[in-house]
């Protein structure tokens, strides 16, 4: 076994002995490298840590530079639990072949074989389909699966190879079809399974990238990040998706100092996202929008890194459960908290502290009126939502109110949030 994590591969067969199975991650960096991406990432990385190997079926970074390329492998060699092949993707450019090696080759089990080919270009190299009808006339070689990045034309999607680079494929594939147990791709930030000629296609892209909508059938609401698992049960090549939870990833949070420093970070990231988008809002008032858009870009940038430090800290509930989470908190705000500030601040004549708390309270019942709606998601029919910039009261239905109900601010100053 290699002591680096992410194999550089040198040679175009590679023999594995006492590899009985494999963890398949999609997708994790196209989208960039950020923290809050890469925590799915590192979830996914701790899955397929209870595989033999790993294989990342493309998009490991946003784009090819060094740079990328040593921030993927420096999280990868620290995280993962087992060696880590790549697939180069087609944002896997550049300096590819300097840090992941051959961009065709194929993995020897003593089960089954794996055999990558590159078609990040939309079309597959000669060199890979030279090699891939070369491990299939292996007599020793029984179960196959055939690994690549953009899809073969099937009944789902459109995003895919031409017939023509997939009739290559086929052409390839023929004499010894029946050894052909999966075709597995990533490249499209979802997931799904199809029969193609009798083949079972796997489609998994999600692995860190953010999921989409790519198809009526298939919602992004429908699908979770995963990965995907093969391994040989009775002699057989079987898989199974593994959906990754939204806390899939929390090694960090476990270390009492390092916590500590987080939320104190997250703090600090958020009051300078505030003052700044106060001071913002001072500049606009003087007429001075220049100023007032830097600080407004410098505030979001603040809850950028907020976000990001945060991601490390944050323990959510699944998706479909998390609204409701919200709900006990808004109602204790409104409901005991800010009205004993309010009778603490009237008993001691502070007469903005209690204004403020007031119409605070006031938004926090309304807010946890939308959130009870919200719970159900797909039935929650609020198409435009008002929100009064002066004292935060948030207002529903077709025609706002020519005046904010707590502070009377103008209708004209009001924030619209619509369904788009």
């Amino acid at each position: 076994m290699s002591r680096h994590k992410i194999q550089r591969v040198s040679e175009s067969i590679i023999r594995l002995t006492g590899v009985h199975s494999m963890g398949v991650i999609g997708d994790p960096g196209c989208e960039g490298l950020g923290t809050y991406n890469m925590k799915v990432y590192a979830g996914a990385l701790e899955e397929t840590g209870r595989d033999d190997i790993t294989l990342v079926v493309g998009d490991l970074v946003p784009a090819g530079t060094r740079h990328h390329y040593q921030t993927i492998q420096a999280l990868t060699e620290v995280l993962a639990a087992n060696e880590v092949y790549a697939l180069r993707g087609n944002h896997d450019t550049g300096a590819y072949t300097e840090y992941f090696g051959e961009k065709n080759y194929a993995l020897l089990t003593e089960k089954f074989a794996v055999v990558v080919l590159d078609n990040a270009k939309r079309t597959f190299e000669e060199e890979g389909i030279a090699l891939l009808a070369r491990v299939l006339a292996m007599e020793e070689v029984k179960q196959v699966i055939v690994a690549f990045h953009i899809p073969v034309p099937n009944h789902f999607i459109l995003n895919c190879v031409n017939e023509e680079e997939y009739d290559r494929l086929k052409k390839a594939c023929e004499p010894w079809k029946e050894k052909v147990k999966y075709l597995l791709c990533g490249h499209v930030h979802s997931g799904f399974e199809d029969c193609v000629d009798g083949i079972l296609l796997i489609c998994t892209g999600g692995g860190g990238a953010m999921i989409e909508d790519v198809s009526k059938e298939i919602r992004a609401c429908d699908v979770e990040h995963h990965v995907v698992h093969f391994y040989v049960e009775d002699g057989n090549l079987q898989h199974q998706i593994v959906n990754l939870p939204e806390d899939c990833y929390g090694r960090e949070r476990e270390d009492r100092v390092l916590r500590q420093k987080l939320e104190e970070t997250v703090e600090g990231e958020l009051m300078a996202h505030f003052k700044y988008m106060m001071f913002a809002d001072r500049a606009k008032r003087r007429g001075m929008e220049r100023i007032a858009s830097l600080f407004r870009a410098l505030a979001a940038s603040e809850y950028y890194h907020a976000r990001s430090f945060y991601s490390v800290l944050d323990r959510p509930a699944p998706f479909l459960e998390t609204v409701e989470t919200f709900i006990p908190g808004e109602e204790f705000e409104q409901e005991y908290f800010y009205r004993m500030i309010m009778d603490y601040a009237r008993e001691h004549a502070f007469p903005l502290a209690e204004q403020a708390y007031a119409g605070a309270a006031a938004a926090e019942k309304e807010h946890a009126a939308l959130l009870k709606e919200a719970v159900d998601m797909d039935g929650f029919s609020k198409d435009v939502i008002y929100v009064c910039p002066v004292c935060g009261y948030v207002m529903t239905g077709e025609k706002a109110p020519e005046r904010c109900p707590v502070c009377g601010g103008p209708k004209k100053q009001y924030e619209v949030f619509e369904n788009e």
